[in-house]
């Protein structure tokens, strides 16, 4: 399962920057626990789906997960050996760009034990540190 937009406006973007914390996306929303990323950085969507094969291969069809990050910036690569010049290189791969304090992945429906030894073999699946964090009622 490939996770790649279906489409998008434009082809191709510039880098941009990841200044900053996280303006969305830093509380648990949906499950009870949840992985939280410490640095900034882009997530491929290989590594996202390294993370959810090893959150579920953990839990074998119990509790839930969802993915709070989609990766839908496009990163271009021109071919080894080219010569400078000739425009942009062609789309590569996909990520999603993180910052400081987001919430990557929650799971629900199952102990704090659990959740705490699945979303740790899902971080080693990462190239940034991460937290594990619990759901707090906000008013």
């Amino acid at each position: 399962m490939a996770l790649i937009p279906t489409r998008t406006k434009f082809r191709k973007q510039q880098k941009g920057t990841l200044r900053g914390l996280t303006k969305t996306g830093q509380f648990i929303e949906f499950g009870d626990y949840g992985m939280q990323v410490l640095e900034r950085g882009r997530i491929t969507n290989q590594q996202i789906e390294a993370c959810r094969v090893a959150i579920n291969r953990f839990f074998s069809r119990k509790g839930k997960v969802w993915i709070r990050i989609f990766p839908d910036k496009p990163i271009t690569k021109k071919p080894a050996e080219t010569r400078m010049g000739k425009g942009k290189g062609g789309v590569d791969h996909w990520v999603a760009p993180v910052r400081p304090g987001r919430v990557l992945f929650e799971v629900g429906n199952v102990t704090k034990e659990d959740a705490k030894q699945a979303l740790l073999k899902a971080a080693a699946k990462l190239p940034y540190r991460t937290r594990f964090v619990e759901r707090v009622e906000r008013v």
